[in-house]
């Protein structure tokens, strides 16, 4: 395993704990949710709601701010975009 695939990987699973404590998914163990399974809809079933507090979590715990609708959705589809968006675009 790579360096870069290893940090990938705990921050996914970092990822995980910091949506189901700060989005108050009950429910849901952070071992239950799938890297590639979509956030929203029938996935997680995340709500617009969920999004904006997203949105917020990514600025407190990342330093990561997004300003874009459309590249909201993409950043958001599942943990895995929403990891590799965070590794590439994280402040150092």
């Amino acid at each position: 395993m790579t360096e870069q695939n290893k940090d990938l990987g705990e921050l996914k699973e970092k990822l995980k704990h910091l949506i189901i404590s700060d989005l108050s998914i009950e429910d849901v163990t952070p071992e239950e949710l799938s890297d590639d399974a979509p956030l929203f809809g029938d996935g997680l079933g995340l709500d617009s709601l969920d999004a904006v507090e997203l949105v917020v979590l990514l600025q407190r715990h990342f330093g990561i701010q997004i300003k874009d609708l459309e590249q909201g959705r993409q950043i958001f589809e599942n943990l895995d975009t929403l990891a590799k968006y965070i590794s590439e675009n994280q402040p150092k």
